[in-house]
């Protein structure tokens, strides 16, 4: 979609509902959804998540890409090293291919290490571009734990002229059209207020 093709309506309903923000507080465990572009941006937000002492235990999901040898979760894990966060301890999902896998393949890691009962909020990282997406797969399949987002924008456009960057523009309109698509197929669910704010 052109630049002249978003109208305001339709910008302020993507900012609402998609490119969507959550206060951060301290919880028990931040996940990282992998990603194959921005790994650097990735380790670096983390890093900051690091020392602002919000999160406890540290999950990065994600699995080989197309003529990568090593998984999405080994590279951010490297990256995030390098930074200074210790990951001695660090839960690695290695197979997942989709934000739907991150979350179904990383639940039993989870229950396996620390049990699910004792989680009780998340923080997500993800990108920019497909933030509610992140919060309403984890809707999806662990309703119960209270959600937060830590979105990663390393593109050199402001957040809020997303709009004017071809690229991130496409992006983000992409985005914008999986969400009913996936909600139908049921993928993803609604966000409910009592375990996540959003704004």
């Amino acid at each position: 979609m052109t630049l002249a093709g978003l109208n305001p309506v339709l910008v302020d309903r993507i900012n609402r509902e998609l490119l969507i923000e959550t206060p951060l507080k301290p919880v028990d465990l931040c996940i990282v959804f992998g990603t194959r572009n921005g790994e650097e941006a990735f380790a670096d937000e983390v890093a900051r998540l690091w020392r602002r002492r919000l999160f406890r235990s540290l999950l990065i999901t994600g699995g080989p890409t197309q003529g990568v040898s090593r998984s999405e979760a080994t590279i951010l894990h490297d990256l995030i090293r390098e930074r200074g966060v210790p990951v001695e301890d660090a839960m690695l999902e290695h197979h997942a291919t989709n934000t739907g896998e991150n979350v179904i393949y990383s639940l039993p890691v989870i229950e396996q290490r620390l049990g699910l009962a004792t989680v009780r909020s998340v923080i997500a990282v993800g990108k920019f571009w497909t933030s509610a997406r992140y919060l309403m797969t984890l809707q999806r399949h662990w309703p119960s734990v209270t959600k937060m987002l830590a979105s990663v924008h390393f593109h050199p456009v402001p957040r809020d002229c997303w709009m004017q960057h071809d690229l991130v523009r496409e992006k983000v309109v992409e985005e914008w059209h999986k969400l009913a698509r996936y909600k139908a197929l049921g993928y993803i669910a609604d966000l409910d207020p009592a375990t996540c704010t959003w704004r």
